[in-house]
């Protein structure tokens, strides 16, 4: 039999590629920092302006769908949380 440790487990460049389907038609990149943390980044597709960066969050090489959702549950409650600097404000 074939051990069921790594049944719908994620390399981290698949993680990534699941990030970005998630945040389309926002850029997103991501990458690990640390054996155990990544630096994910938000930016327009158009012009490749950072939206926002993220550092320190946790994750490792191989993930459970589960650890990905959490990892973009992570980044979006980070966006919801930005407040956009004043000279933006201004331009709006």
């Amino acid at each position: 039999m074939y051990p069921m440790d790594n049944i719908n487990k994620v390399t981290f460049p698949n993680a990534c590629q699941l990030m970005r389907w998630h945040f389309h038609p926002m850029g997103f990149e991501a990458t690990m920092d640390a054996p155990g943390s990544m630096v994910a980044r938000l930016f327009d597709r158009a012009s490749g302006e950072t939206v926002i960066t993220v550092a320190g969050i946790p994750c490792s090489a191989v993930m459970t769908p589960g650890q990905v959702g959490r990892l973009i549950q992570c980044v979006e409650d980070e966006l919801e949380s930005f407040v956009p600097p004043l000279a933006w404000q201004a331009q709006a």
